[in-house]
């Protein structure tokens, strides 16, 4: 699985000690997001992240935010500019 915000090429190697979750639908589908240090409060947040494939195209982002009981996935909630 790619790791969210690594470089095409990069090797997708998740560091030790770090806690990633996994992100569901959407552009960003099946790609993993360092969550290390994230409060329960933030993971169901979720965050607004830049992505190119997105419906804005470069520059756009995709939100990604919790579910209550899910904290190792961010579901897809759409795109904005």
């Amino acid at each position: 699985m790619r790791i969210y915000g690594s470089q095409p090429g990069e090797p997708d190697v998740e560091s030790p000690g770090h806690r990633y979750a996994e992100l569901i639908g959407g552009p960003l589908d099946g790609q993993r997001l360092d969550v290390t240090g994230w409060s329960a409060q933030q993971l169901l947040d979720g965050a607004a992240l830049i992505t190119e494939q997105g419906a804005y195209g470069p520059g756009g982002r995709a939100h990604y935010e919790g579910q209550p009981g899910d904290p190792d996935r961010l579901h897809w909630g759409g795109d904005t500019p």
